[in-house]
């Protein structure tokens, strides 16, 4: 860090996703943590929603003693209902979780303020717009009030704040606390997530979108709105990689300061003894749910591919993935037995009870069950994207295909009726992932499974994409641990067709190349540790911390 002239003293970092783990801003920050609080030693504090209404998250462990003398003050003003505690990922930070609901009542003087002091425009807001926005204004207040009580004026404080939903707070300390240095992170612009989001093509045409324009066409002004204006008003902005800091300048009119890549913690990944084990159980349970499923054995042998992540169908390229099976499947070229799973958590209704009997009472079935490709019922089913393209593909899931393909359409949190284990002790069983992403600004799934030492296709279109190759693979063959298929508005079934030979190529390896693919995987995740990556944080610090200072003297 020889080029960072200041470091912070202390650190706020908030997003919704702080101890609330709805997508991978929650991987992004608790992976983070351990080598920012090595760093920091409790000087590093994150705050999140207090959206429980019974008890606590189980990922947040409440201590008493935690800044008990805040905590006391506050409470005893009424200023602010807070919970205390450290968040329970490796490095176990300080987590101060906020109720925001009592300052709903000041919505509209907030609304107004941050029109008259920043030009955000609140006028055509719906949806989760309100619940983030107070949220991000009671974040504001939480920093306003542990600054000021425990007297920072005279150290280097930074607050580092997370997407659109967090704008208001970056903007509100900037007005409350001129002497905060601010940064704001977006982890993909709400403009281009929604031209994605509508089928429109957003990379051939980037040149020529205006953002604003966009905003009124999407119904996205407000989202649109704050975001911008955090863009712009912030000490330090910026974003993940390179595909999106060209999405920030072309929509937002505003290029990111800094690039700040996101990395990972090594210590979520077995080792060794643990990990043979790990693999085991994962193999072990998936063959034996997909055996009660279909109704026949399977060769314990068997290739085990899935795909992961947000229900984005066309951005996450779930559809290209099912394109990509099917295309293996009745490719006769295919010599051994595969099972394609889709990780995707969709609108359950309920674990199967038959499938769930079956595992749990290890019943033998000897003929396939109804509806042989999904794992959980769900709402409106017939209506759902997936199940639907795999009805027209025309899989059948039967013994002598050698390709069968299952929706596992639930969060894996250990608690999901059929499986019961966690995403990553389901992802360590696996032989290969996909994620063909036609909208990925960084793509946390490929990295987490290159960490696993699992291969994995991605796409040029993905922020993970385009580092790898820069860390040096060549992105042509999945031998090297990635593979990085060149994806276009407009290629769809090249796309399909690339993932079918990577797959296909690697069926036919032995377990002897099989085994230097894990360590290709293992030597280039090594490469995007948070270790590694923390350096541009420290430098986007630097930045905020020089410009508040320029700021300041104005």
């Amino acid at each position: 860090m020889s080029d960072v002239v200041n470091t912070p003293d202390y650190i706020f970092e908030s997003s919704w996703e702080v101890c609330n783990k709805v997508g991978g801003i929650y991987t992004v920050l608790s992976t983070k943590a351990k080598t920012l609080q090595e760093k920091m030693n409790d000087r590093i504090i994150f705050i999140g929603p207090d959206i429980w209404e019974n008890g606590l998250p189980s990922d947040f462990v409440e201590d008493e003693a935690l800044f008990h003398d805040w905590k006391d003050d506050v409470e005893c003003s009424g200023e602010l209902k807070v919970k205390v505690g450290r968040w329970n990922v490796p490095g176990n930070p300080p987590v101060v979780l906020v109720d925001f609901k009592p300052f709903f009542p000041e919505k509209d003087a907030l609304y107004y303020s941050m029109w008259e002091q920043f030009r955000v425009d609140s006028l055509h807001a719906y949806g989760d717009y309100d619940e983030s926005c107070i949220f991000a204004y009671a974040v504001g207040k939480v920093i306003e009030s542990f600054y000021h009580f425990y007297r920072l004026e005279n150290k280097k404080v930074v607050a580092l704040l997370n997407e659109w939903m967090l704008g208001m707070a970056a903007l509100y300390v900037q007005k409350q606390l001129p002497k905060v240095a601010t940064l704001f992170t977006t982890h993909a612009t709400s403009i281009g997530r929604s031209i994605a989001g509508n089928n429109k093509a957003l990379y051939a045409y980037m040149d020529g979108y205006n953002g604003d324009q966009m905003a009124v066409e999407l119904n996205m002004e407000a989202k649109h709105s704050i975001e911008k204006q955090a863009a712009h008003h912030v000490d330090c902005f910026t974003t993940v990689s390179d595909i999106t800091a060209r999405e920030c300048k072309q929509l937002l009119e505003k290029e990111p300061d800094i690039v700040t890549p996101n990395g990972f913690e090594p210590n979520f990944v077995p080792a060794k003894i643990a990990y043979t084990k790990k693999r085991a159980e994962a193999r072990k349970a998936l063959i034996n749910m997909a055996e009660k499923l279909l109704g026949y054995t399977i060769d314990p042998d068997v290739l085990l591919v899935s795909t992961s992540g947000r229900y984005e169908y066309r951005n996450k390229g779930i559809d290209v993935y099912i394109e990509a099976m099917n295309r293996i499947r009745t490719s006769g070229r295919l010599q051994r037995e595969v099972i394609a799973f889709i990780l995707v958590p969709a609108w359950v209704r309920e674990a199967r009870a038959d499938l769930k009997k079956a595992i749990e009472t290890n019943y033998e079935n000897h003929v396939p069950m109804q509806c042989p490709f999904i794992t959980h019922w769900l709402n409106q089913m017939q209506d759902d994207k997936v199940m639907n393209y795999i009805a027209s593909a025309g899989f059948q899931n039967s013994k002598d295909d050698k390709l069968k393909i299952i929706f596992v359409p639930c969060y894996l949190n250990g608690e999901d009726g059929i499986l019961n284990k966690i995403y990553y002790d389901i992802l360590i069983g696996m032989d290969a992932t996909v994620y063909p992403s036609y909208y990925e600004p960084w793509g946390y799934t490929p990295l987490e499974s290159i960490a696993f030492g699992i291969p994995t296709v991605t796409t040029n279109l993905a922020g993970f994409g385009l580092w790898a190759k820069k860390a040096g693979v060549s992105g042509q063959d999945l031998s090297e641990g990635v593979a990085v298929i060149e994806r276009t508005d407009f290629n769809y079934f090249e796309v399909a067709d690339a993932i079918k030979e990577q797959l296909l190529s690697l069926s036919e390896k032995t377990e002897k190349e099989r085994l230097q693919i894990k360590k290709n995987c293992f030597a280039l995740s090594n490469k995007a540790e948070w270790d590694k990556f923390i350096i541009y944080y420290f430098k986007a610090f630097d930045i905020a911390l020089r410009h508040a200072a320029e700021r300041n003297l104005k």
